[in-house]
């Protein structure tokens, strides 16, 4: 087995690894239960820490400049690091447990001041934009957990389809992944009409794509960081609010936090890249914020600041 800690993109290895995780979780939800896999799942995850040194240093810099920024969290410690790594163990055992239906909506806090969740059956959809912090799949879960809203997650994996046949395979309904390489015609005539047919649209707003995807440096944790502009390209070209959408583990319950964020993405060509970075550094400051609310549930393992710092975790 080769180490994992490689020259690839974070999205070639992400892409990879997370198409072979999704058939290894369905076939333990039909064949094992959570105690049974749970130490099978915490060593492949203790191999990817103990070799994964581009990994450990990239949690070791997020949890510097959190510290750094905010006051608030302690100094990285190797203790600490190998803490995200198993915190991210336990993210993917609780994906077990949706795709089981073992989670309801009686497990989840759902946090909703604008009552966003009873806009999701209104006539025209609109956009969540969300974030790799705590359990994306329990966020996505909103439209198997009796809300039964059509669920389009924007992904850059060309495996869309093989995943959204696994999905299927593991129960989920009424959520469905499409890839966006790029916002062409043919894709924008297609999420156009899904937006008008009801239908609700996810996209993580803290990646950029594998290739040639427009992005924005904008200021994160006290430093500079590339955002992907994806997200407030397409909410102005589709013309739809956009809303915040979050979900971090706290005393053994997920929390999922729903905003208003955009009612409207508006630019002119003349002003198109300052609207577009204005709404980058928005949403990177309420992401920075969330941060502190699940310090150790942040989980990007690659070099999300580019940063050349050579130390080690």
């Amino acid at each position: 087995m080769s180490r994992p800690d490689n020259d690839q993109h974070w999205a070639a290895q992400q892409e990879r690894g997370s198409l072979w995780m999704m058939k290894f979780t369905v076939v333990a939800t039909r064949t094992l239960g959570r105690r049974l896999i749970s130490p099978l799942l915490y060593l492949i995850v203790l191999y990817f820490f103990i070799f994964g040194a581009k990994a450990r240093r990239s949690i070791r810099q997020y949890q510097l400049n959190l510290m750094n920024w905010s006051g608030k969290t302690p100094p990285p410690s190797l203790r600490s690091v190998f803490a995200q790594f198993m915190a991210f163990a336990d993210a993917l055992l609780d994906k077990l447990d949706i795709w089981r239906g073992k989670l309801s909506a009686r497990d989840i806090d759902l946090i909703d001041p604008h009552n966003l969740r009873g806009q999701m059956h209104a006539p025209r959809g609109q956009m969540l934009v969300g974030a790799h912090l705590g359990n994306l799949e329990v966020c996505r879960a909103l439209a198997e957990l009796g809300d039964k809203v059509t669920m389009n997650v924007l992904v850059h994996t060309k495996h869309a389809e093989q995943f959204n046949q696994l999905l299927g395979e593991a129960g989920a309904r009424n959520m469905r992944l499409i890839q966006v390489s790029e916002l062409n015609p043919a894709t924008m005539l297609q999420l156009s009409e899904r937006i008008e047919r009801g239908e609700w649209l996810a996209i993580a707003g803290d990646r950029i794509p594998l290739h040639g995807g427009r992005q924005v440096t904008v200021d994160f944790l006290s430093k500079p960081a590339a955002f992907p502009q994806g997200p407030w390209l397409l909410a102005g070209l589709l013309d739809c609010p956009v809303n915040l959408l979050s979900c971090v583990k706290i005393a053994g319950r997920y929390q999922i936090l729903l905003e208003p964020f955009a009612t409207r993405v508006q630019w002119k060509r003349s002003n198109r890249d300052a609207v577009i970075r204005e709404w980058t550094q928005r949403f990177a400051d309420r992401l920075a914020e969330r941060c502190l609310d699940a310090p150790q549930q942040w989980f990007n393992f690659y070099p999300f600041w580019n940063s050349d710092d050579d130390t080690s975790a």
